[in-house]
């Protein structure tokens, strides 16, 4: 009887709607007992089924939704990988006035996850505009050769000043970035690529420069350019009734038929893709493999080593002298694929000082290897220059160099050649005045260049600098995460340990 309630009870009490959805056949009380347990046995098993029927389909509801979300996620991701720009060429096209094969590369998850921990940068040491008191009050004279030139390179905006809207055209123009200093804060605005590491190692330089003088440098807004080439020409913008002011555009070099302001290239805080050291570190090295060799045991022959297929005639014809015989001239093409793949054991600069006379011949514009040619302590021979970097300008014909004339190239090295033979003194006295000037031109004076010209650049502003909302804000732990591992090397090598204990050296006061 027991068993008949309980069957009773779950038919009819428990389930009224279960038997409408699944009438059960009725039950006799006169049934027998097997019967019973039978029916009892259906009612169990349709339970248990639809309760396991139940479960699956919410486990694949929640599969569903997890596929759902890990899909968002992931599309999250490449949405973020495909648009985030870096100072290392991501996502950024090349720069329309200058081509070049961009990299295609996305910025992988694990380093955007992991460099985005570091995108607080840590407090300025110092926020008074009072400097430290650890400074010097006794800093040096600024060499006065190069130094000079930053008060001529901001002569064009010395009247007008420099506006809002005089930075907002060089950068929709002309500007591959923007820099903002901010309160010591440094943001980077980014528009375009540069080749190879140049963004990066310049934008690095500049955080160097806070850390090495902290509560000295100024706010101030700056439009760079990274490539080789100056675009702010004195006949659009410097002659009779010039109907505006130029814009104000930094770049690595600039001719005097230019308002481009010259600013020291990438390379003085190392260059990774060719294996050449900062700046400090490389002089150090060739000034070793150059004090190897004494004068009288090197070649009689002028010597040059680069790269001729950068769009340059002087180093096109230059190949034409390679005749130690004929023109007294040495003269070999430099594979940089080939010398990066093995290992750059045949391009050390600190092994090619091994002749009394070494020629500069200009790349695509200026080259950077004009101060690695001078350390070397060699005479040298300056083809023709037409372009001038931030030191070149302190350069004295016959006293620190030999200027050679690009008409009748190969002749022309040869009478030099000839007459440094004949009077090998005076051609060693310029070779190491060349060398002495570099050896000058350390970083502490690299800095201090940039530093006044800094200074002197923001004191024209008239308005207070503010970061885009577009800029990111970039330190010293940001950089590093986001550069791969080679220029990491070179970075780390090229940081300022410490807050210099000197003030910069002092600039000559501008004559009106």
């Amino acid at each position: 009887m027991y068993l008949e309630h309980s069957i009773f009870i779950f038919s009819t009490e428990i389930s009224p709607r279960l038997k409408l959805l699944f009438p059960l056949p009725s039950l006799s009380l006169s049934a027998t007992k097997s019967t019973k347990m039978k029916q009892s046995s259906k009612l169990r098993c349709w339970f248990s089924c639809s309760l396991n029927l139940s479960f699956l389909f919410l486990a694949m509801a929640s599969f569903l939704s997890a596929l759902f979300l890990l899909f968002s996620v992931h599309s999250a991701f490449s949405t973020l990988k495909s648009r985030t720009k870096t100072l290392v060429g991501h996502n950024l096209n090349p720069t329309p006035w200058h081509p070049f094969f961009p990299r295609t590369d996305k910025p992988s998850l694990s380093s955007l996850i992991h460099c985005s921990s570091l995108s607080s940068c840590p407090k300025p040491l110092f926020l008074s505009p009072n400097p430290p008191a650890t400074f010097s009050l006794s800093p040096p004279q600024c060499p006065a050769f190069f130094f000079s030139s930053i008060h001529t390179d901001l002569s064009p905006w010395r009247q007008s000043g420099i506006s809002h809207s005089l930075i907002q055209s060089a950068a929709q123009n002309h500007a591959a970035f923007r820099v903002v200093i901010k309160n010591e804060r440094v943001y980077v605005d980014l528009y375009y690529a540069c080749v190879q590491s140049r963004m990066l190692f310049t934008v690095w330089g500049l955080l160097q420069l806070v850390r090495k003088y902290p509560g000295l440098v100024p706010d101030v807004d700056l439009v760079f350019d990274c490539m080789d080439r100056p675009v702010v020409n004195r006949t659009v913008y410097g002659g009779p009734g010039a109907p505006r002011t130029p814009p104000p555009l930094f770049r690595y070099c600039t001719t005097k038929d230019h308002f481009d302001i010259p600013f020291p290239d990438w390379t003085f805080w190392g260059w990774p893709e060719v294996n050449i050291k900062p700046w400090d570190e490389e002089f150090r090295s060739i000034k070793k493999g150059a004090d190897a060799i004494k004068w009288k045991d090197r070649g009689r022959f002028a010597y040059w080593k680069g790269n001729p297929d950068v769009d340059s005639p002087v180093r096109t014809e230059l190949l034409s002298c390679n005749d130690s015989d004929k023109w007294q001239a040495k003269i070999f093409r430099q594979d940089w694929v080939e010398e990066s793949n093995s290992g750059f054991q045949k391009s050390s600069l600190s092994s090619q000082c091994n002749h009394r006379y070494k020629i500069y011949a200009e790349g695509f514009a200026w080259s950077v290897s004009l101060k690695y040619i001078l350390a070397c302590g060699s005479e040298t021979l300056i083809i023709n220059p037409k372009y001038e970097d931030f030191f070149s300008r302190g350069l004295i014909p016959k006293e620190n160099f030999w200027p050679v004339s690009s008409t009748d190239l190969c002749p022309s090295i040869k009478e030099v050649v000839n007459w440094g033979n004949n009077n090998p003194i005076k051609a060693q006295e310029i070779g190491e005045k060349g060398q002495e000037l570099m050896r000058d031109i350390n970083m502490d004076r690299v800095y201090d260049y940039m530093f006044h010209l800094i200074l002197q650049y923001s004191e024209l502003q008239d308005f207070k600098p503010t970061p885009p909302k577009t800029a990111q804000e970039v330190c010293v732990n940001s950089l590093l995460c986001i550069a791969d591992a080679r220029q990491r090397e070179f970075l780390e090598k090229s940081h300022v340990a410490s807050p210099s204990k000197n003030y910069p050296c002092n600039l000559n006061a501008h004559n009106s």
